[in-house]
């Protein structure tokens, strides 16, 4: 579970600097690394590696999800600036 976790964390961290549709994948993947981390987390007979694994997936998809979170609140912020200047 831990593993799992840990890939759905690096891939939305990568996927939040890939071009268009990344920023949707760094969302998801990042809302997925989250999940699975804390399930993987909450197991209290698993080794402490295995736990602290599952905590850094939570740690790097949250940072993945807020990657691209920020990268939806610029294109957006972006989309009003241009129908500003187009009246």
């Amino acid at each position: 579970m831990q593993r799992l976790a840990l890939a759905f964390a690096l891939g939305a961290v990568v996927a939040a600097a890939l071009p268009s549709p990344g920023l949707f994948l760094a969302l998801g993947l990042g809302i997925a690394a989250i999940g699975t981390g804390w399930v993987g987390y909450g197991q209290r007979g698993a080794p402490g590696f295995a736990r602290l694994g599952a905590a850094a997936a939570i740690t790097l998809g949250g940072l993945g999800f807020a990657l691209g979170a920020v990268r939806v609140i610029l294109v957006l912020v972006a989309i009003d600036h241009l129908h500003g200047m187009l009246g």
